[in-house]
């Protein structure tokens, strides 16, 4: 009896395992919704949507942006991790809501078991931008501008706990300056705001055209080198202010329990996708690089990237509002 109980186990473990991969070599047959936890118009959006062209041409099904804002990226990341993990949610986001805002407060997930690492997206490449009208042209005047008239300037990010947000808090804890935050539902809401000056500051990929046409002064590069549009601008490091950056990149993510072959497929067209000198141009203009990463190997970057944020909160003591 033991020994046919077993066969019956282990035929029925095989015949699963078949018709998952069986499953997973069909998928997509249907669209797929890919959750922007973010208002349309900002860094997520510019650099999800190309990646939702372009899966949607790889796989033959169209891949469905739904932006979900709010709350600091962490209502389209609930919705996300609540989905059916059947291989048709995907959610596309930066680095905040899971290496961030856990941080800070109590979410609805759990950034390490509500989710499986998919693959890397973009890392974006920008930095400080400051209004013309403050009367500023490089990072060192913004500093002693700053030093003059603590809590003056102001700075606008995509929300409480973002990395935008921490990016402000480390200038402030490094620099020893302080600039009051003005926190927005997203990059696209708070350039609206700094355009016309109504806020002094920001720290978005969806600023940089602007600062191209002489609308914002760019101040710095966050990041190891020099973005290729603005080489005369200096990175963070080069003026003095090391380990400051705090990167800011894009992933895709499954809902926990989506099924591994389906994973691997869609992290393998990310990759092949990735090469392409067509999406390599597309991420550029939109001021963000690929990094190649398996699953796996984002899964120990999101870790690592959760330390270094929560190394941050305690040394900055920043708490939200």
């Amino acid at each position: 009896m033991q020994r046919r109980h077993f066969l019956v186990v282990a035929l029925a473990i095989l015949a699963a395992s078949a018709d998952g991969a069986a499953w997973a070599q069909s998928w997509p047959e249907r669209s797929v919704r890919l959750i922007l936890p973010y208002a349309p118009g900002g860094a997520t959006d510019a650099i999800g949507r190309p990646w939702a062209d372009k899966l949607g041409q790889a796989f033959g099904q169209p891949f469905v942006v739904e932006n979900r804002g709010g709350a600091s990226g962490m209502i389209g990341t609930e919705a996300a991790a609540k989905a059916a993990p059947d291989g048709y949610t995907f959610l596309l986001t930066p680095n905040a809501p899971l290496a961030v805002l856990p941080n800070l407060r109590k979410t609805p997930y759990d950034p390490l078991k509500s989710f499986e690492s998919v693959g890397r997206v973009g890392d974006v490449i920008n930095g400080f931008v400051i209004h013309p009208s403050v009367g500023v042209k490089t990072f060192q005047e913004m500093v002693e501008y700053a030093k003059k008239n603590p809590g003056k300037l102001t700075y606008a990010s995509s929300g409480s706990g973002t990395s935008t947000h921490l990016r402000l808090e480390m200038l402030k804890l490094k620099a020893g300056i302080d600039i009051l935050h003005v926190p927005y539902r997203g990059g696209a809401d708070s350039l609206n705001d700094v355009l016309p000056g109504n806020v002094h500051m920001m720290n978005e990929p969806v600023s940089l055209p602007h600062a191209k046409a002489g609308k914002l002064v760019l101040l710095n590069i966050n990041g190891s080198v020099r973005h290729p549009s603005f080489p005369e601008v200096p990175t963070l490091t080069e003026l003095g202010i090391t380990g400051a950056d705090v990167p800011i990149w894009f992933s895709v993510f499954a809902p926990t329990g989506t099924p591994k072959d389906i994973i691997a497929k869609l992290n393998a067209k990310i990759v092949e996708i990735a090469k392409t000198e067509d999406m390599k141009g597309k991420m550029l203009a939109v001021n963000a690089v690929v990094p190649l990463q398996t699953p796996e190997e984002m899964a120990a970057h999101l870790l690592q990237d959760i330390k270094a944020n929560a190394d941050l909160i305690q040394a900055a003591n920043i708490k939200l509002d």
